[in-house]
């Protein structure tokens, strides 16, 4: 089966880094490109149900109309997604890639798993059309979809650059070398730099352990640095982010010791929030 980068792509001012982080993914996996946009219908559905408070004389007329205007709504969204989908292939295809549009109604979490065999990485935006800033709140579906899927998932910052340096968040956990073999196996990051961080104490094993992810990365070609820092790991690994002017944060789904609760909890909303940089997650 053809695996595809596939662009999750609304209202949102998002949108352009979606496209832009998309075109170069599709790029430097050389996988085709799709754009989705996902009608959710449960955002569709009537905040509330009004037929209470009508009269009876009236109700039936007053239903009739509400149903009509419901169908306008949701003729006039699928013409907007239609729009949005078009200005994505658009831009694409400015950045050099043509890309597939995908139009779908229903829910939107339940779109993804249906699509997910087919995904060889998700791309969204970290919030949704009602946000109001580039760096506004995680949207709820974001954290859903990291929990839910399986395939790797980009979750764009702000205006997107292709990323020249990147920061692996490593604990030496099979999770955490499993997402260091995925990085020397895929064409996605391959030349560039990346910063094998480890938050914790500078003992022997965690020397042991980052040097055998560099030996794996030198020898696929990948440009290495490793780091032992101390502290809380969220804030550790913002501040080198930081400090490095670290283009992009690569995580796994799943880890051990403190790094497991950046993916179970709050924390990666904070997380996301504090980094603004794209964040990769593997599985």
């Amino acid at each position: 089966m053809t695996t595809n980068v596939i662009a999750c792509i609304d209202g949102s001012s998002q949108a352009s880094a979606v496209c832009d982080s998309a075109s170069w993914a599709s790029q430097r996996l050389s996988a085709p490109l799709t754009f989705l946009h996902v009608q959710d219908k449960s955002r569709a559905a009537m905040d509330s149900n009004l037929s209470g408070s009508i009269g009876l004389g009236s109700q039936e007329q007053l239903l009739a109309q509400l149903a009509d205007l419901d169908a306008q709504r949701s003729k006039l969204a699928i013409e907007q997604g239609r729009l949005m989908l078009e200005a994505a292939q658009d831009r694409a295809l400015n950045n050099g890639v043509t890309a597939t549009p995908l139009q779908r109604h229903g829910e939107f979490i339940e779109t993804l798993v249906e699509l997910e065999a087919s995904t060889r990485l998700l791309i969204l935006g970290r919030h949704g059309g009602d946000a109001t800033s580039a760096y506004a709140h995680i949207g709820s579906q974001v954290e859903q979809a990291i929990r839910v899927l399986h395939c790797p998932v980009l979750v764009t910052q702000g205006e997107f650059k292709a990323p020249q340096k990147i920061m692996l968040a490593f604990d030496g956990s099979a999770t955490t070398r499993k997402s260091v073999t995925m990085l020397a196996d895929s064409p996605l990051l391959a030349g560039l730099e990346v910063h094998l961080v480890l938050v914790g104490a500078d003992t022997a094993e965690h020397q042991e352990q980052l040097k055998w992810a560099r030996a794996l990365l030198d020898n696929a070609g990948i440009p290495s640095r490793s780091c032992i820092v101390p502290g809380d790991v969220e804030q550790a690994l913002t501040t080198y982010q930081q400090q490095q002017g670290i283009d992009m944060i690569v995580m796994g789904a799943y880890g051990h010791s403190r790094i497991r609760q950046l993916l179970v909890g709050s924390t990666t909303t904070n997380m996301i929030r504090a980094a603004q940089v794209p964040l990769l997650i593997l599985r």
